[in-house]
């Protein structure tokens, strides 16, 4: 997967997010925090939302770490950002 690739998750992935923050009060952080712990959420309705919420933040945790890496794995090539900025197409 390439960088523009996994920045397109990422941005999509936030849409994602923000969607359920909205929806529900709280940060994505916050919910994955107590959805891992085995905290259940105080509606038995919201259970699935706070599964796929939970499901989709840790793949943009996910994708976070692979931009990290491939960002990491250019610059080790080029110490600076030359080359690593790249204007997209209109």
């Amino acid at each position: 997967m390439g960088l523009h690739e996994i920045l397109s998750d990422i941005h999509a992935l936030e849409q994602e997010l923000l969607v359920f923050e909205r929806q529900y009060g709280i940060r994505s952080e916050t919910l994955y925090a107590a959805y891992i712990s085995g905290e259940e959420p105080e509606n038995d309705e919201w259970m699935l939302d706070f599964g796929e919420w939970a499901s989709v933040y840790k793949t943009w945790l996910a994708r976070q770490s692979d931009y990290r890496n491939e960002i990491q794995r250019r610059q080790e090539r080029q110490n600076s950002l030359k080359g690593l900025v790249q204007v997209a197409a209109a």
